[in-house]
């Protein structure tokens, strides 16, 4: 199901971005929205998605449609790009969507450990399906377009368990290793085409926007996470780079990482 949210009109293409809670998700889509895209949100919850896409429209003064997906079931994902791809050709994908323990599939909740014994199979296949899996699917959806463009940009949101594996975070860290392969297989195959495909790697919590803070303290600034504002500029910034000084993989180091 699609629900729109219209601002101005765009003639940019669409900027699709999966994953989109009330944190980084929203930074991201409220970013591409404000730099003239239209913007297709997708995530499981279409209520509180809706809330959201009303919320970037009337910010940024853009179109933005919010589309259900669950990102673990590759039907859900063709039949969610099948909405997206009917608004126009995806010219920037940002895959943002994970499943850490105690998250809600945004891709914005704070991941709580889980000692390995307690972890069930279930939730570990999840957490790859959603994590890896699901950054495969909807690649893989837009990816045609983009290479018969000669042009692209794809981004997945990778975090220090990327690169790290941590006591209580198997899950994870498996999903998330794997998302780090795909995104640099992708990258060098894919190159030549015109794409650009890069890993953003978060070590840290990603916190509330900046403005929404008060009049906290410098420490409890930071005890809060990187400003989801500041990390999205981080995004556009690799969108926008010059195709012959690409990056492939970005750290964004938050104030409360160890």
């Amino acid at each position: 199901m699609l629900r729109s949210v219209s601002g101005s009109s765009s003639s940019r293409g669409i900027a699709a971005v999966v994953g989109v809670g009330p944190r980084l998700g929203s930074a991201v889509a409220r970013k591409f929205a404000s730099e003239g895209y239209t913007v297709a949100i997708l995530s499981r919850d279409l209520d509180k998605l809706s809330q959201l896409a009303e919320e970037i429209a009337q910010e940024a003064k853009a179109q933005v449609f919010a589309l259900r997906v669950n990102c673990a079931d590759a039907r859900s994902v063709r039949e969610a790009f099948e909405g997206v791809l009917s608004l126009g050709p995806v010219e920037v994908l940002v895959y943002n969507a994970c499943e850490p323990p105690g998250d809600n599939g945004d891709g914005d909740a704070v991941a709580r450990p889980v000692p390995f014994l307690s972890i069930s199979p279930d939730a570990f296949h999840r957490a790859i399906a959603v994590s890896a899996a699901g950054a495969f699917h909807c690649a893989q959806q837009v990816i045609p377009g983009m290479v018969e463009r000669g042009r692209g940009t794809i981004i997945f949101t990778g975090s220090s368990a990327s690169v790290n594996g941590f006591a209580g975070y198997a899950d994870l860290s498996c999903g998330k290793f794997a998302l780090r392969g795909l995104s640099q297989s992708l990258a060098r195959e894919f190159r030549p085409a015109g794409v650009h495909i890069a890993l953003m790697i978060i070590d840290g919590a990603i916190g509330d926007r900046r403005s929404q803070r008060g009049k906290a303290g410098a420490g409890a600034a930071d005890a809060a996470g990187a400003d989801p504002d500041a990390v999205a500029q981080s995004y556009w910034h690799v969108h926008a780079q010059d195709k012959s000084a690409w990056t492939q993989e970005m750290d964004i180091r938050s104030p409360s990482s160890m």
